[in-house]
């Protein structure tokens, strides 16, 4: 039996019965963890193994079988519903399953560790990978899924950092889809309540964060983390940061309604006019708007406020920048740069603002520098092909 993705079904021999049986005892000769329905498992001869073939080969050798092409072809096969045949059904998976923990008992650790490894190197396709195939070997793991929604944030504040705003909020998406079913898991997921929290402040939803620092405080274990939870809960509610304005405000100029999102940022300042994020997003709703010197003066009541971070500073380098303020401009975003040195938007306006002074060879640095950390960057690309 063939199917896509290089798998193909072979009957296990008494031979590869053989040694599966001596693998497994080998695991436990190495101390590897088993659980007790692992230390069990047997081999049943009617259900047929899937194998993967390796690069370059159409067909399968039976000399050159080996238990990582067996382990990966039903690792391909729990985690993919596009790979399995009809006649596989749920007892077959399980099966499956069962079959790689006896043989790789550690693999949820091995497999977490490459996956985050991966992540943090930005190869987020690969990570999200290996999280899909422990997924399908672990298909009831709240850790698991909370491990793609962690890999799916840190791909959407890459692509933020980048100015690809619109893939970032894909990515956010699916990161959002993953938080909703680990806030459906019943009993709690503690690690998810918490970590959906700040997912929710970072998209300004904090109605959502609040809801989820909540029911964490009330569930966790963990004393530093519910401190720091309890924290946010009360810099929310104090600060008044669950007011539905607020998020339909930042929901308005996210959608390029900056004019709306302006209506409804002021409606929140004049119930709370010492939120700095309200600052923010006013100053950002300005800018928008071509209203420079009054978005420059927002973001500088922002920093007053507490909200010092770099972009808040790159937003106002930018105010500055259209005021033809280049001297201040440039100092916003070299603090910018300090806080973030890898931040990609601020890379970019640093090489604009050396264009707009007419230091192209800066420039043409700062957007070859941005081309090493985003290749694709449309700012980077365009800056240098007018240089040229």
């Amino acid at each position: 039996m063939n199917i896509p993705n290089r798998i193909v079904f072979l009957s296990a021999p008494e031979s590869l019965r053989g040694r599966i049986e001596a693998l497994s005892g080998h695991s436990h000769e190495d101390g590897d963890h088993h659980h007790e329905e692992e230390e069990d498992f047997s081999i049943d001869p009617a259900i047929p193994i899937p194998v993967e073939l390796p690069p370059g080969e159409n067909t399968l050798n039976l000399e050159n079988l080996s238990w990582e092409m067996i382990l990966a072809g039903m690792i391909r096969i729990v985690a993919s519903s596009a790979l399995r045949p009809a006649e596989l059904d749920e007892e077959d998976l399980d099966y499956y399953r069962r079959f790689v923990l006896a043989v790789k008992p550690g693999i949820m650790g091995e497999f977490t560790e490459a996956a985050i490894l991966k992540a943090r190197n930005g190869d987020y396709n690969l990570a999200l990978e290996i999280i899909a195939a422990l997924e399908g070997i672990f298909p009831l793991a709240p850790e698991v899924v909370l491990n793609r929604a962690l890999i799916l944030e840190s791909r959407a504040e890459a692509l933020e950092q980048a100015g690809r705003e619109k893939e970032a909020d894909a990515q956010n998406t699916l990161a959002s889809e993953a938080y909703r079913r680990l806030l459906s898991w019943n009993p709690p997921f503690p690690n998810a309540l918490f970590n959906a929290g700040f997912f929710y402040m970072k998209r300004r939803n904090f109605d959502k964060a609040r809801e989820c620092f909540s029911a964490y405080v009330s569930l966790a274990e963990d004393s530093e983390k519910k401190n720091r939870a309890a924290f946010f809960l009360q810099e929310i509610e104090s600060r008044g940061l669950d007011d539905e304005i607020f998020r339909e405000a930042y929901d308005s100029i996210r959608r390029g309604d900056a004019e709306q999102g302006l209506l409804k940022v002021k409606d929140f300042l004049q119930r709370h006019s010492d939120v700095w994020n309200g600052w923010f997003i006013l100053g950002w709703a300005l800018r928008k708007l071509g209203r420079w010197e009054d978005g420059a003066a927002a973001f500088r009541k922002t920093i007053e406020l507490g909200g010092d971070n770099s972009d808040t500073r790159n937003e106002l380098a930018i105010c500055l920048m259209e005021q033809k303020n280049y001297a201040a401009a440039r100092k916003e975003l070299e603090a910018a740069l300090r806080e973030e040195p890898e931040n990609v938007k601020v890379i970019s306006n640093l090489g604009v603002l050396a264009m707009r002074k007419g230091d192209n060879d800066k420039a043409a640095a700062f957007f070859r520098t941005v081309l090493e950390l985003e290749p694709e960057d449309p700012i980077a690309l365009q800056g240098l092909s007018s240089i040229a």
